[in-house]
C-alpha cells in the first residue's frame, strides 16, 4: 500500500512537470507581443528582425 502511495505521488509530480514544460513555449510569444513583434515559423519577412524566436 505504501508503494502505491509513493507511485501516485511520483506520477502527479511528473504530470506537473510536463505541464510546466508545455507552458514555457508560450512565454516567448508573450515577450514578442510586448515588444510589438509577431511570431513566425518561417524566415522573417524583409525589413523585420528577430526577437528571440519571434520576428
Amino acid at each position: 500500500m505504501k508503494i502505491l502511495f509513493l507511485l501516485l505521488s511520483l506520477i502527479l509530480l511528473l504530470v506537473q512537470g510536463a505541464a510546466g514544460e508545455r507552458g514555457r513555449g508560450e512565454e516567448g510569444q508573450i515577450k514578442c507581443w510586448r515588444q510589438r513583434g509577431f511570431c513566425t515559423i518561417h524566415a522573417c519577412p524583409q525589413a523585420t528582425h528577430i526577437i528571440g524566436k519571434c520576428s
